[in-house]
C-alpha cells in the first residue's frame, strides 16, 4: 500500500473518496432508484422490431393509405357457433350487431364483412364447413397504435351468443409483448433464487451473498427505466427489456463477486477496512472498469446498424452495462465500507477446505504439465461444436414463434385450414407513378400486364388488385372502367377498385401457398424485383418474406464493420490492460472460440429442432438479428473472465516475471470466482431460456451455452494451456522487454524474476 499511498491511482483515490462520502454516495442510490421507479410507472412506447430505408418499409408506406394495401392493421376474426349456420338470419343478424359495434370504435378505420356483401364476396369470407364466418377489421395508425388498441377491439368483438377467434400481425403482436412481459417477469423471479443460492455458496455468508443482488437489481431497474424513456424518442423493440435485463443482472452480479471476493480477502490478509477497499478497487476494481468497457464495446457494434431496432438495443444494453459498472464502483464499495468485517456475518454451517492443494491448485499444476494433452482435445470439441453454424437459416419472427395454445396461432392455422386463400402467403407490390391518377386507361393496361405477368409465376396462386375485380372482363374493360368517371360505376366495383389505389400508388397482393420464410417465398420475391417498370410507374415489393430478405441484407451489409470495430476495439481495450501485443488476439482467438460452439449449438437445437420436445418450441430458421446480437454481447461478456484471469496472471508475472509460475498462479486464485461467476450468469440467462417466445429462449440458452464454454473449456482449460507454451511470448509488447533481477518466488523453490 506504501506505493499507493505515494503515488494513488484514480481507483486508490476513488476508493478513499467513496469511504469518505458513504453516506453521500448511498444517499444518491435512493434517489436513483426513486428515479427509476417512478420512470416505470409512467411507461414508454414499446414496438416490435423494424429497420427504416430497407425497401420493404418503402413499399408498405406507399401501399399502408390503401384500404388493401397492407395486413398489418388488418384483424382477421373468425366467428362460430356449433348450432347455428351462417346462411340462418340469427348467425347473420348476430356478426351485423357485433361488426356495427366494432365499426363505432375511434381505433376502427373499416370493417369487411361478407353479411351486406355481394355474394361472389361473400363465398370467400364463408367456410365451406357452414358454421364458420370470417371478417377483417382494419385499425388505424401504424403498427404500435393498432397494437395499443387491440385490447379495446378485442373486447368489442366478444358475444356470448358467438365463439370469436382473432388472428393478424396486429394479434400475434399483441400477444407476443403480453408474453415477453411475462417472460420477463418469470425470469427474473427465477433468477435472482437461484443467483443467491450460487453466492450463497461461493461467500458461506448470507451478508456477502446479497450485495451482488442489490448492485444487479438497482443496475436492471435503472437500466429498464432507460428504455422506457430512450423508447419515447426512437424505436425501441418490446424485447429490449429482456435483452436489458439480462445482461445487465448478468454482468451486475459478476462485477459484484469480483469486488465482494476481493474484499474480503484483503481483510483475510489483515488489512483495515479503508485499505482493503483501496486495494480491491486498485485491482478486481480495475478489472471490472475494463471489463464493463470491453462489454460497452461489443454492444457499440450494434450502433452500426443505423435505422433499425439493434442500434437501440445496443444502446439500451451499453446504459444498463454502464448503471452495472457504476453501482459496482460507487454504491457497493460504499457497503463494503459501512459494513467492514460484518461483510461475513450470517455464515453458513458448511465452508470452504483450507489451503492449496485443492481442485484448482491440481488443475493449475496439472494444465502446466501437460499442455498439448489440454488444448488439442478441447480445440477439436468446440470446433466440432461449430460446424452446425454453416447450415444456418435466417428468417424473421412470424406467428409459430408464439406457443401453440396462445388465440392467436390456434387463430391462424383456424384460418389456414377453413379460408385457405385469405391464409396465403401475401406478397405487397406496390407501383408508384410519376404524379396523378394511377389508374389512366394507359396505366390501366400495363398494370393489367403486369398482374397477368405476377400470376404466371411459379408458386403463385392468385393476384388481387384493381385490375383482377373480376375474372371475366378483360383489359379493354379495365381501360374502359379506368375512362369511366368512378360516380358511373357499379358500387361494389367502385369500393374494390378504391381499395387497391391510394395517390399516385396502384397496390398488388401477389398470393403463394409457400411458406413466408421458405426458400420459395423469396424466390419470388426477387423475381418481382427483376422488372421493376410498369408503364411509367416503378414496382416496389413489400410484405414478410420481402421483409426477411432486405434484413438479411440489411445486416449482411454492416455485420463486417460491426465485427471489425468489436474486435479491434476490444484488442485496443486488452493492451492498455496488459500492454501486451500477444495476448489481445488470443483473446480474440478464444472468444471467437466460445462463440463458434454457441452459434453450432443454436443451429442444432433451435433450426434443426433437436431437443424440441424438451425445450417446447416449434424449430424453425433462426431471427436474423440473433446473431450479430449474440456476437456483440457475447463477444463483450466473454472479456468479464478474460480481464479478472489475465489481470491476476499478470500481477504475478510483474512480480515474479516467470510466466509459468504466473499462468498457474492465476488460474488457481481465479479459477473458482470464474466457475462461480458463470455459473451465476448461466442461472440467470437459463432463466430467460424458459420463455415462452421462441427468440428470447434462444437468445437465453445461446448466452448459457456460451458462458458455460467460455467459463469452463476456454478460460480454465485453453488459455492457460496456450499461455503456458507461449511462454514470454505471451508478454511481448511496450515497457515488457526487460525483466527485474531474478529472485524466489515464496513457498515455490524455483528461481524467478520478480
Amino acid at each position: 500500500m506504501s506505493d499507493a499511498t505515494a503515488s494513488p491511482s484514480l481507483f486508490v483515490r476513488l476508493a478513499r473518496g467513496v469511504h469518505r462520502h458513504r453516506s453521500v454516495v448511498l444517499g444518491g442510490a435512493v434517489v436513483f432508484l426513486a428515479l427509476a421507479i417512478w420512470v416505470l410507472l409512467q411507461g414508454g412506447h414499446l414496438t416490435t422490431g423494424t429497420i427504416d430505408g430497407i425497401e420493404a418499409a418503402r413499399a408498405e408506406a406507399l401501399a399502408r393509405p390503401a384500404a388493401a394495401g397492407s395486413t398489418d392493421q388488418t384483424l382477421a376474426v373468425i366467428f362460430h357457433h356449433d348450432a347455428w349456420t351462417t346462411n340462418e338470419p340469427r348467425f347473420t343478424r348476430t356478426v351485423a350487431e357485433v361488426l356495427a359495434r366494432v365499426r363505432r370504435l375511434p381505433e376502427v378505420e373499416s370493417v369487411v364483412s361478407p353479411v351486406d356483401a355481394p355474394a361472389e364476396f361473400r363465398a370467400r369470407f364463408v367456410s365451406r364447413t357452414g358454421h364458420d364466418l370470417l371478417a377483417l377489421v382494419r385499425l388505424k395508425g401504424g403498427e404500435r397504435e393498432a397494437t395499443a388498441a387491440f385490447p379495446a377491439v378485442s373486447a368489442a368483438l366478444e358475444d356470448s351468443r358467438l365463439d370469436t377467434t382473432l388472428t393478424g400481425k396486429v394479434a400475434f403482436l399483441a400477444a407476443l409483448n403480453q408474453l415477453l412481459e411475462h417472460d420477463l417477469l418469470r425470469a427474473e423471479l427465477i433468477s435472482f433464487p437461484l443467483a443467491l443460492l450460487v453466492l450463497l455458496w461461493v461467500f458461506r455468508t448470507v451478508v456477502a451473498a446479497m450485495l451482488p443482488l442489490v448492485v444487479g437489481g438497482l443496475a436492471v431497474l435503472c437500466g429498464v427505466a432507460g428504455v422506457l424513456l430512450l423508447s419515447r424518442v426512437t424505436n425501441m423493440a418490446q424485447y429490449t427489456l429482456n435483452v436489458v435485463s439480462l445482461i445487465g443482472l448478468g454482468v451486475a452480479i459478476d462485477y459484484s463477486l469480483f469486488i465482494v471476493s476481493r474484499f474480503r480477502g484483503e481483510l483475510a490478509r489483515g488489512l483495515s477496512t479503508e485499505q482493503a477497499l483501496a486495494r480491491t478497487l486498485d485491482t478486481a476494481g480495475r478489472a471490472v472498469a475494463f471489463s464493463g468497457l470491453a462489454v460497452t464495446v461489443g454492444l457499440a457494434g450494434l450502433l452500426f446498424f443505423r435505422g433499425s431496432y439493434l442500434s437501440a438495443m445496443g444502446l439500451g444494453g451499453a446504459l444498463v452495462v454502464a448503471f452495472a459498472v457504476l453501482f459496482a464502483l460507487t454504491v457497493l464499495p460504499a457497503l463494503l465500507s459501512w459494513l467492514g468485517p460484518r461483510v461475513d456475518k450470517g455464515r453458513l454451517p458448511f465452508g470452504r477446505a483450507p489451503g492449496r492443494s485443492g481442485l484448482w491448485h491440481a488443475l493449475a499444476t496439472w494444465v502446466m504439465k501437460h499442455p498439448w494433452l489440454v488444448l488439442l482435445p478441447t480445440l477439436t470439441l468446440l470446433l466440432a461444436m461449430g460446424l452446425p453454424f454453416r447450415r444456418l437459416e435466417l428468417a424473421a419472427t412470424d406467428i409459430t414463434a408464439l406457443p401453440p395454445d396462445t388465440e392467436a396461432r390456434q387463430g391462424a392455422e383456424t384460418l389456414a385450414r377453413l379460408f385457405p386463400r385469405e391464409a396465403a402467403t401475401r406478397v405487397l407490390v406496390a407501383v408508384e407513378f410519376p404524379s396523378g391518377d394511377p389508374f389512366t386507361p394507359q396505366r390501366a393496361s400495363a398494370l393489367f400486364d403486369a398482374s397477368r405477368r405476377m400470376a404466371a409465376l411459379p408458386g403463385v396462386v392468385g393476384v388481387e388488385s384493381a385490375v383482377d375485380l373480376s375474372p371475366g372482363m378483360d383489359k379493354a374493360a379495365y381501360q374502359q372502367m379506368a375512362a369511366a368517371p368512378p360516380a358511373m360505376l357499379p358500387p361494389e366495383l367502385r369500393v374494390a377498385r378504391d381499395a387497391y389505389l391510394t395517390g399516385n400508388v396502384a397496390v398488388f397482393q401477389v398470393l403463394t401457398s409457400a411458406h413466408p420464410s421458405s426458400q420459395e417465398a423469396r424466390a419470388l420475391v426477387r423475381t418481382l424485383r427483376e422488372e421493376r417498370s410498369v408503364g411509367d410507374g416503378k414496382l416496389l415489393v413489400g410484405g414478410q418474406t420481402a421483409t426477411d430478405v432486405d434484413a438479411t441484407a440489411f445486416l449482411k451489409r454492416y455485420t463486417p464493420a460491426a465485427v471489425g470495430f468489436v474486435m479491434g476495439m476490444t484488442c485496443i481495450v486488452l493492451f492498455v490492460l496488459l500492454r501486451s501485443v500477444v495476448l489481445p488476439l488470443k483473446a480474440l482467438l478464444m472468444n471467437l472460440l466460445s462463440l463458434a460452439g454457441s452459434f453450432g449449438a443454436l443451429v442444432w437445437i433451435f433450426q434443426e429442432g433437436h431437443l424440441h420436445r424438451l425445450l417446447r418450441f416449434e424449430p424453425g430458421p433462426i431471427e436474423p438479428s440473433l446473431p450479430i446480437l449474440l456476437f456483440c454481447a457475447l463477444f463483450g461478456l466473454s472479456m468479464d473472465y478474460e480481464v479478472l484471469l489475465l489481470s491476476r496472471i499478470r500481477e504475478e508475472w510483474l512480480r515474479t516475471g516467470d510466466n509459468t509460475h504466473a499462468v498457474a498462479e492465476g488460474l488457481e486464485q481465479t479459477g473458482g470466482l470464474i466457475t462461480s461467476a458463470a455459473a451465476i450468469m448461466v442461472a440467470v440467462f437459463a432463466a430467460f431460456a424458459l420463455a415462452s417466445v421462441v427468440v428470447v429462449k434462444a437468445m437465453g440458452l445461446g448466452m448459457a451455452i456460451a458462458v458455460a464454454l467460455d467459463a469452463t473449456l476456454v478460460r480454465v482449460l485453453i488459455v492457460p494451456a496456450m499461455m503456458r507454451l507461449m511462454g514470454d511470448l505471451n508478454w511481448w509488447g511496450p515497457g515488457h522487454h526487460r525483466h527485474p533481477p531474478a529472485r524466489r518466488v515464496p513457498n515455490e523453490g524455483t528461481e524467478v524474476r520478480p
